[in-house]
């Protein structure tokens, strides 16, 4: 695939005007100034293709002037050390439906609900680096919690510097040791369903360099037949520091998981029985088996006091096994790209004008072929390989040019205006068939340009409203392009929208009770959904119009009683409506029904309380019911689900500390679909499978040493 002109053109551009401040900058100014500078420090938040840590977790590593959800350690530390899902379900406005582990798809303000399996409406980044690959998809099931020190969500598409995806972005951020700190800590996790996890990590720092190295192992039974799961996963993160303007990074990640998939159920096996799995993915004994890598180099340099850029070069690799009752899957992919970006001020009008200006740019080589199953045939043994059925090669490439602006005006009111800039192009090549019968095309979409206008007004320290207004977009994946005879669909195009946020921040009692609200109304044309046409195969088609409207609130309160105990109370909730405006389905008009797969209520809350060694984190989830079928007629249950942890913490030493946990889920025992499959369809005597069954009452235990 030819790289376009165009982008070429905008890459050089972009570098030719900020080198050309760059030397004017290096004339003026040759000294930097030292890193306990106002300004200095404001451009080290604003870097947003590092991979160091951030000075503070309530800074957006998003560089957006206007909230964002942000789970710190403490947060995340408050679940189980299994899985992000529960403390990600907290946030309002966003919902994860999982399947299992390695199957989960997210929500963000009714976006990615039409997705049957996995995500892809929106965007992810760990330490910086893309981890949404060239179709669209998105996975974060592989990154342990335990090596995470913040998850930042942006709600719809504000993040002008990371892509403008209607659902948003998901920024990952590891944890680091600040210099001349070292520090080792081993944890071991015993639970339910034969759970077993370890995790150990290394980290040392000095004013020069920092290495952090860790390992984690996972594995499960699971509760449900052919549900065993098993992980493996090494990070590397280091940094080196050549002189106060210049520092070059390394993050290297290896993961190797193997997954057992039981997949849905019907409604009659979910009531009587929901640990069983599927029949016919029972029979096949399905899996999943993963090696992925990841390795990104960066490089962060400081020109003068008014302007810094951050480059980095990435590499990933999947290589992805996976037999299904219908056909086996076996696929590879190659993905690299680079990403720059410049931040600095200048002053206009005797203002201080912030800027950030940068492109990023990703192209992947994705090779997957079929083969055929015959498990039936295999005497009960599960999957067997028979012929090739299919081989294909996609050419994905993804590119970005981005530029925001922010200032001051009436010392009050914070302005930001962002413009970004997309193209995408696919490359489709059949090696299977020959002749006229080949299906190779190419399919390059028309560039995008989508800008975004964030206010911030302070009517005082304890009073702050704002007002977002932003247009998003999202490309169907190659595979939702391609008809049932395997011919790329050229009228199918991005679904695009825009959204309207207003919300307000308020601060009473010394600022010990908090209240967020924000209310928000987001219009998608051409919506992109998914037409089944056989067993768990889908082609994807514009479909008319949505409107996703929605409130969220979050209250928190946190009081000190004594030097010893601390008690904090909380409660997220989001009240939504989301709908069809025009949608027909055949001869079927779905206009004004409910949208599928989305709560209109959805409530969490709890209790975080510390006394002396003892920590508390008691929380609860409540998801209402919502319609499974786009003619909202069959609705899935509402559900709550109550979980507890408690944590002990004794120091054996100057340098030695011990940690106790101990924590219980679905505390109720609470039957419920934590993931449903919408508008399935039934083959044969069969029912349709619309239910992944959550997990029942399981505990946990894990014990951690730091030194």
């Amino acid at each position: 695939m030819k790289t376009s002109p165009y982008k070429i053109f905008i890459f050089l551009l972009i570098a030719t005007i900020s080198y050309g401040a760059v030397a004017q900058d290096d004339r003026k100014n040759d000294k930097a100034k030292d890193s306990t500078d106002l300004k200095f420090q404001y451009l080290e938040e604003v870097q947003v293709a590092g991979f160091g840590r951030k000075d503070s977790l309530s800074r957006s590593n998003a560089n957006i002037i206007i909230p964002t959800a942000i789970l710190s350690t403490e947060k995340i530390e408050a679940y189980s050390p299994v899985e992000l899902v529960s403390a990600i379900n907290e946030i309002p406005g966003v919902y994860i439906q999982r399947g299992a582990i390695n199957t989960n798809r997210i929500t963000i303000r009714g976006v990615g609900s039409r997705t049957l399996y996995g995500t892809n409406k929106i965007r992810a980044y760990f330490n910086g680096i893309p981890i949404t690959n060239g179709g669209g998809e998105t996975a974060i099931d592989s990154y342990d919690p335990e090596y995470l020190e913040a998850v930042e969500i942006v709600k719809g598409p504000k993040a002008t510097a990371y892509g403008t995806n209607l659902g948003g972005t998901i920024l990952l951020t590891s944890k680091e040791v600040a210099a001349g700190k070292t520090e080792f800590n081993s944890s071991l996790t015993l639970g339910s369903f034969e759970l077993f996890k370890n995790t150990i990590a290394v980290a040392t720092a000095t004013e020069k360099w920092a290495v952090n190295l860790k390992y984690d192992h996972l594995q499960t039974q699971g509760f449900k037949e052919n549900n065993y799961y098993n992980r493996k996963a090494l990070l590397l993160n280091s940094s080196y520091k050549f002189n106060r303007h210049c520092t070059v990074s390394l993050l290297a990640k290896y993961t190797d998981y193997y997954a057992q998939i039981p997949s849905s159920i019907g409604k009659t096996a979910f009531e009587e029985d929901p640990t069983q799995a599927a029949f016919s993915w029972k029979a096949a004994q399905g899996f999943e088996d993963n090696r992925q890598t990841l390795i990104g180099i960066g490089f962060t340099h400081q020109f003068s006091e008014n302007l810094s850029n951050s480059s980095s070069v990435f590499y990933s690799y999947l290589d992805h096994y996976e037999p299904r009752p219908f056909n086996i899957l076996d696929e590879y992919t190659h993905g690299y790209g680079a990403r720059t970006v410049f931040t600095g001020d200048f002053k206009l009008l005797k203002k201080v004008v912030t800027f950030s200006l940068g492109s990023e740019y990703y192209k992947d080589e994705y090779n997957w072929k079929t083969i055929e199953n015959l498990y039936e045939e295999n005497n009960g043994n599960g999957s067997l390989e028979g012929s090739v059925a299919s081989e294909n090669l996609e050419l994905r490439s993804n590119f970005n040019a981005f530029a925001t602006i922010t200032t001051v005006f009436l010392k009050k009111l914070k302005t930001q205006v962002g413009l970004n800039f997309n193209a995408t192009e696919y490359t489709y090549r059949d090696h299977f068939n020959t002749g006229a019968a080949n299906k190779s095309a190419d399919r390059n979409f028309k560039p995008i340009l989508a800008p975004s206008v964030n206010l911030h007004y302070t009517f005082s320290e304890n009073l702050l409203g704002y007002f977002s207004f932003s247009r998003g977009f999202n490309y169907p994946s190659l595979e939702e392009t391609l008809t049932p005879d395997g011919i790329i669909n050229p009228t199918l195009g991005p679904a695009k929208g825009y959204n309207y946020e207003v919300g307000s921040n308020v601060f009473l009692f010394n600022r010990k009770l908090s209240l967020e609200v924000a209310a928000y109304f987001l219009s998608i044309t051409d919506l992109l959904v998914a037409d089944r046409i056989g067993e768990d195969q889908y082609i994807g088609r514009n479909a008319g119009k949505t409107h996703h409207k929605g409130i969220e609130i979050g209250v928190r309160y946190f009081q000190k009683m004594g030097r010893e105990f601390t008690i904090s109370p909380y409660i997220n909730s989001e009240f939504t409506r989301h709908r069809f405006i025009d949608f027909t389905d055949g001869e079927s008009d779905y206009s004004q029904k409910k949208l599928t797969g989305v709560p209109a209520l959805k409530v969490s809350g709890g209790l975080n309380s510390n006394f002396n060694q003892f920590t508390l984190n008691a929380n609860f989830l409540h998801v209402g019911e919502m319609p499974m079928t786009d003619s909202n007629s069959l609705y899935s249950d509402a559900y709550t689900v109550y979980n507890l942890k408690t944590t002990y913490t004794q120091e054996l030493g100057k340098r030695l500390q011990l940690q106790l946990h101990l924590g219980v889920n679905n505390i109720g025992n609470k039957k419920y679909a934590s993931s449903i499959l919408i508008n399935a369809t039934s083959f044969g005597t069969s029912e349709p499978r619309y239910y992944y069954p959550g997990l029942p009452r399981n505990w946990y235990g894990v014990v951690s040493l730091w030194l």
